[in-house]
């Protein structure tokens, strides 16, 4: 009988995972490593990265030698319509959300009300990419670009106003416009480090102009597919989802293709392996640029250095991809890849999720940072104490673990199906370089971090896992 994808999975999850829960379940020692004041991992870190890197590298060779061939579909994938009313709430919420974001860069102040960051880095950067990730294609209406379009579409006929005909995205292009634009924006976050503020609400209004010239320009599905940021990531972070979109976002329709099954089923191009080697780059980068060896080695870099480490460090990467690619085959590379840029992002970034979301109340209360309390919530902090720095450090190893075992699965079953491929060892190279990731990000998360506020340090400790994001919070809390 042949084997789904899902259960694929499962086999490789629970065998590379059986190692993962052996080292958190182990009993204190005297050499504790402390990853905060208070809490002392279970572990050295070096225990941690060794026994991390030995369960990905067991989760290639497991799947290596159980599977005797490429998984099957045993049945055709299910087809689900998103009902009218779900598609237009999300819709409304998008361009809510973006409406709000846009009131705030024209007359709002400066304060924790800002919800630039929010919907931008903190909703959409990480909590729509996890969505993503692990449910569907959520985007595909919350996309305020899309609505802005079809709005404006709308009002040009009442008006008797007629576009041309669209013009088809020149072959050449692929999904490189998206892949520039999924730059620009990591620049912002680590080399400009534009986190908030009224300057940051004026950039997304200046994107979305832009977005809106080309959706006009080329089509709203085609510019979506080739050249918008954010609709091009969060589709590839669909793959992994057990729902993928079918069909254009108006049909309204998912289906249902298993966790995971997106990544063997879907052709992959080199634009969309460099995509997903950036942005893995950028959270690795994230993560090192805040320790100490990153400051004792640099100090703290002006915008011109920090842009161009941050360009060495991306191209680098990306480039290690596309040799690794070369051998073991593109469609193996990204499939391999794109679990571990998830895990990645959790790891990193799920905790300032759960924490710093906790704005939006704040924003609620003093919508357009006017100094308001409409609902007794303005002067609130976020609350991290329900939290504790021993479970956000399961949470971040289980993210950057699984991550890699699933993309051991994914990168050995498309693997299988390409010809360059030559046997069991042919898929080395990409074992080496995901093992090499994995020990790499645990390590940054183990070390001393250094915060930096107006150019100067203002805080050097130990690593907490419920702290990992560059900065503590975009403004000084409230009085």
């Amino acid at each position: 009988m042949a084997r789904s994808p899902a259960r694929s999975i499962g086999r490789s999850l629970r065998a590379s995972f059986t190692i993962a829960a052996a080292l958190l379940a182990l009993p204190s020692v005297a050499s504790a490593h402390s990853l905060s004041g208070t809490v002392n991992s279970p572990l050295p870190l070096v225990a941690y990265l060794a026994g991390a890197a030995v369960a990905v590298g067991l989760s290639f060779a497991f799947v290596a030698l159980t599977e005797g061939g490429p998984p099957k579909e045993v049945a055709p994938p299910r087809s689900h319509r998103v009902p009218r009313a779900v598609q237009l709430l999300l819709r409304g919420l998008g361009l809510t959300a973006w409406l709000w974001v846009a009131a705030q860069a024209l007359v709002g102040g400066s304060s924790d009300a800002d919800v630039a960051s929010l919907f931008l880095w903190i909703y959409g950067w990480v909590g729509l990419a996890i969505v993503s990730s692990l449910v569907g294609p959520l985007w595909s209406w919350i996309d305020p670009f899309s609505t802005l379009h079809d709005i404006f579409v709308w009002l040009g006929r009442r008006l008797g106003i007629g576009g041309g005909a669209a013009s088809p995205v020149p072959p050449g292009w692929g999904v490189w416009p998206a892949v520039a634009g999924f730059a620009f924006f990591i620049w912002l976050e680590l080399a400009v480090d534009l986190l908030a503020g009224r300057l940051l609400g004026l950039v997304m209004v200046g994107y979305t102009l832009i977005t809106l010239a080309a959706m006009a320009q080329f089509g709203k599905d085609s510019w979506r597919a080739h050249g918008e940021a954010f609709s091009v990531w969060f589709r590839l972070l669909g793959r992994l989802a057990p729902f993928a979109l079918e069909g254009s976002p108006d049909d309204g329709r998912l289906r249902r293709q298993g966790f995971g099954g997106g990544l063997s089923t879907t052709a992959w191009s080199s634009a969309q392996v460099v995509m997903v080697a950036i942005g893995t780059a950028a959270i690795i980068y994230d993560g090192f640029s805040q320790t100490q060896v990153f400051f004792d080695l640099v100090g703290i870099p002006d915008l011109v250095v920090d842009t161009a480490l941050l360009s060495l460090f991306l191209g680098f990467l990306a480039g290690v991809v596309l040799l690794v690619a070369r051998a073991v085959g593109t469609a193996a590379m990204g499939a391999g890849l794109l679990p571990v840029a998830a895990g990645y992002l959790m790891a990193h970034y799920l905790t300032y999720l759960l924490i710093d979301g906790q704005r939006i109340f704040i924003a609620l209360s003093d919508p357009l940072q006017q100094g308001w309390d409409l609902f007794g919530t303005a002067f609130s902090e976020p609350q991290d104490a329900w939290l504790s720095t021993s479970a956000a450090w399961s949470i971040q190893l289980a993210a950057v673990v699984g991550g890699h075992v699933v993309g051991a699965w994914a990168g050995h079953t498309v693997a299988q199906r390409t010809s360059r491929v030559q046997g069991r060892l042919g898929q080395l190279p990409l074992a080496l370089v995901m093992v090499a990731l994995t020990t790499a990000t645990l390590w940054s998360l183990g070390q001393n971090l250094v915060f930096v506020e107006d150019g100067e340090v203002v805080e050097s400790a130990r690593s907490a896992p419920a702290e990992p994001y560059r900065s503590s919070a975009p403004y000084p809390p409230r009085s």
